[in-house]
């Protein structure tokens, strides 16, 4: 019965969903308990310090028992969820129960027919079981029984046990994969039997996916999925005079971040005011362009492109600091980073490989990105490895501001509000559409210098960006 009991039930843990993080906070439950479930399904929906993530549970049952309620937070490794992979094959015990010791187990054959007559006495059908109790372990003890060579118990929990861990059976292994990357799979049509992989331990990462999915001419449209619960506040009683709101998810990372940011990069910020007329102008040509047709354009693409070009003019201020090994990182590449700002809190997503993109390639990525932050969908994956940021604070009607870094990165700038403004063009005083650049950076890898010269080259593109042209 123990044997029986462990190869039924399935105990699905938190993975880790982050690269690192420690717990996460379940946000919503999509099934309960008698319900049916199949490889691959999403069963909830949690939100770890960067993102919200959907989890996939990887068996095919029925959902015995939610180990927690939504809102709670969940270290990584504890299992949220219990299914049931043979359901209708009799009552039985969960896992838990079936975690015994053998010695435990082979008691009497007095002692067994007692244990059956209980067992008889007791109403049919699943007895409920508070979490975290379990089922009291008996304070009988005996002495185990010899036997040779491996015990059977063992035998049969360790494939059990390695399936649970999501290795698989050894009779049918399954492919090493994360849920996140699961999903994308699922979504994507893709069976991950048929993915070669490249990640450590033989696992198969999302770029491996992707490739998989790359040769398929005509892929089925993937059904649009309706955005994530936000955490609304609980209403405030009347003639309260504080409120207190607890410090967790998105939230509680970011404010770590920028601490450990702000104590310790030395933080330098530098300012110029410049006219964007032209730049504006070519935004609206851009617009009417059949090429950018169906793009998001607007200034900040111009922005984006102008900050990659005064980069690639300037290669030195890509760069990070590493303590442990006392040497500059100097970065071959930019990863751009977007701050957004979420019902969440904020996020700083990235564009990967910014540099190598087109005009229409790099409209085509801030639209997605975009787009995925406002739905609460950002990834893990795409908030990590940024090399530099742009912060939008112009969007809330601010002239400009001191950025913080990012956690790791050498640079972010700060665009404030467009506006028309009096100013002298060409002997004359005229109104031109003007705005404030602020871009604060790591004294420890960049000089005044250097900073003055990226922060001008940007100003200069946005001047004019014919230069876009000349200086690429």
């Amino acid at each position: 019965m123990t044997q029986d009991a462990s190869l039924r039930f399935r105990e699905f843990k938190m993975p880790d969903v982050g690269e690192g993080l420690t717990e996460a906070e379940i946000l919503k439950w999509y099934v309960q308990p008698g319900d049916t479930v199949t490889d691959g399904q999403v069963v909830c929906e949690v939100e770890t310090a960067k993102a919200a993530v959907e989890l996939p549970i990887p068996y095919d049952g029925v959902v015995h028992e939610l180990r927690f309620a939504e809102g709670a937070t969940v270290d990584v490794g504890t299992s949220i969820i219990t299914i049931d992979v043979a359901p209708g094959s009799g009552d039985a015990a969960p896992a838990e129960a079936a975690a015994v010791p053998a010695a435990q187990t082979e008691a009497s054959p007095v002692a067994e027919a007692a244990t059956e007559a209980a067992e008889e006495d007791k109403p049919k059908g699943r007895q409920p079981v508070l979490v975290g109790y379990g089922v009291a372990e008996s304070s009988t003890k005996r002495r185990p029984r010899k036997q040779t060579g491996v015990p059977e118990q063992a035998q049969a929990t360790a494939p059990v046990q390695a399936e649970m861990n999501g290795h698989g059976a050894p009779t049918a292994p399954r492919p090493l994969a994360k849920p996140p990357v699961r999903k994308l799979a699922k979504d994507l049509g893709i069976d991950l039997a048929t993915v070669t992989p490249t990640g450590p331990d033989g696992v198969i990462t999302r770029e491996d996916v992707h490739a998989a999915a790359a040769p398929a001419q005509a892929a089925a449209p993937v059904a649009p999925v309706a955005p994530g619960p936000v955490s609304v506040p609980a209403p405030v009683a009347a003639g309260a005079r504080e409120t207190r709101v607890p410090i967790k998810g998105v939230r509680k990372a970011t404010a770590a971040a920028m601490v450990g940011s702000a104590f310790t990069a030395p933080h330098v910020t530098e300012f110029v005011t410049l006219d964007v007329t032209r730049t504006m102008k070519l935004v609206e040509e851009l617009k009417a362009d059949k090429d950018m047709a169906g793009l998001r354009v607007n200034p900040l693409l111009l922005i984006a492109k102008a900050l990659l070009v005064a980069i690639k003019r300037n290669p030195e201020v890509n760069a990070a600091w590493d303590e442990v090994n006392q040497e500059i990182v100097q970065k071959h590449y930019v990863n751009l980073g977007i701050a957004a700002a979420t019902p969440r809190g904020l996020i700083v997503p990235n564009i990967k490989d910014a540099h190598d993109k087109t005009l229409p390639e790099l409209a085509s990525a801030l639209g997605e990105l975009v787009a995925t932050a406002r739905e609460g969908r950002t990834t893990p994956a795409a908030m990590q490895g940024g090399t530099v940021t742009i912060t939008n604070v112009g969007v809330f009607g601010v002239d400009t501001g001191t950025p913080i870094l990012n956690p790791g990165e050498s640079a972010i700038l700060a665009v404030g509000a467009i506006k028309l403004q009096p100013w002298v063009h060409k002997g004359k005083v005229k109104p031109r559409q003007v705005t404030t650049l602020a871009l604060s950076f790591d004294h420890r890898l960049v000089d005044g210098e250097l900073g003055s010269k990226v922060l001008a080259d940007v100003a200069a593109i946005l001047e004019n960006p014919k230069r876009l042209i000349t200086w690429a």
